[in-house]
């Protein structure tokens, strides 16, 4: 039996387990090590990997970073089995290999990945020919659209973004206001919900819209200082998940070290006294992760909004809401396997 060493010890991690794998799971490998154990394993900084093992199992999401650090400091890439993420096939690509330590789920989702079709098809379609009494209906090369990412994957997705925008969802219904003001939210989710309540939603967004639909109103421009509202004039705002990306280049907007800060003082200014403001943003040990995000300790993000009081401050991660959390909670929190979100109800 191969020994195994997974490279992640987050939800891609976990994920992997759960679907299967043949082979003895000696440990888990953290790029810069954060924790002593993870599924009653042992964690070993990327520095630091075992000599001992067969192969090691990429479930994470900086497979770029990981492949170029492990070409650097001299790991034998053709050990290494990405499973996600990364444009070329690179690593093990032995489909007897694969095969034998995926299993049939990982594997599956493997050849999703890098666009293979040796998974189930020429099984599945064998057993549809010999099925199908319908002419019409015959397999016919010429029309074979193969689709095997969805044989083994979930009925949608609940994950930090589906919480954060039911969270302010349900806030700003429960409110009962029927306009409102938003900062660069998800539009298929968290604004959706808001639409499908009649409520009306002027948006901003530096980047563009890419339709229109009823009750949204949309203000293609750079939000940082917030020149298109007058002061004193919004009841109702949100940002979520938007404003630590402020300043940082990724989505063409200005780089500015201090943007998001400068556009958390024109919120405050813009809100009317009894004004509700909801945000998230990820939380845990203060950084920037540039280009990508910051993350801040939810206590900087209290303080910075300093003239609004704090309602509320919860947590998403893992597939859920925690609620009322302290706000030094997770101050130490490098990595969570994903991101933490902290979800913040202020009002003016």
């Amino acid at each position: 039996m191969k020994k195994i060493l997974i490279w992640g010890t987050g939800n891609f991690a976990r994920k992997f387990l759960n679907n299967g794998c043949h082979g003895e799971i000696a440990g888990f490998i953290e790029t810069n090590k954060s924790i002593d154990t993870f599924m009653n394993k042992p964690v070993y900084d990327s520095r630091e990997i075992p000599e001992e093992y067969d192969y090691i199992i990429v479930a994470n999401s900086y497979v770029n970073e990981i492949y170029s650090l492990c070409l650097k400091i001299g790991i034998d890439v053709s050990r290494l089995i990405f499973l996600y993420g990364i444009k070329d096939r690179v690593g093990c690509v032995d489909e007897t290999i694969l095969k034998e330590i995926l299993q049939e789920r990982n594997y599956t989702i493997y050849c999703a990945e890098f666009g293979l079709n040796d998974a189930f098809l020429n099984k599945d379609i064998a057993e549809y020919k010999k099925l199908n009494k319908r002419a019409s209906f015959d397999i016919q090369e010429k029309y074979m659209w193969p689709v095997i990412k969805d044989k083994y994957s979930y009925a949608g997705t609940i994950g930090n973004y589906f919480w954060q925008d039911l969270w302010a969802a349900k806030l700003i219904l429960r409110s009962g206001i029927k306009t409102h003001f938003d900062i660069g939210s998800r539009l298929d989710g968290f604004i959706a919900h808001l639409l499908a309540a009649d409520i009306d939603v002027t948006m901003i967004d530096v980047r563009k819209f890419p339709g229109e639909a009823e009750h949204l109103h949309t203000i293609v421009d750079d939000a940082t200082s917030l020149h298109q509202i007058p002061d004193g004039s919004i009841e109702s705002m949100s940002a979520l998940c938007s404003l630590e990306h402020f300043g940082l280049g990724r989505y063409g907007d200005l780089i500015d070290p201090e943007a998001c800060f400068k556009c958390f003082d024109n919120i405050q200014k813009k809100l009317r006294k009894g004004g509700k403001l909801y945000i998230s943003l990820p939380i845990g040990k203060e950084r920037v992760e540039f280009n990508a995000h910051r993350v801040f300790y939810a206590s900087t993000v209290s303080e910075c909004f300093s003239a609004l009081q704090l309602k509320e401050f919860s947590c998403t991660a893992e597939g859920k809401i925690e609620y009322n959390v302290d706000i030094h909670k997770y101050d130490n929190d490098s990595h969570n396997g994903e991101y933490r979100y902290g979800l913040f109800h202020f009002i003016k």
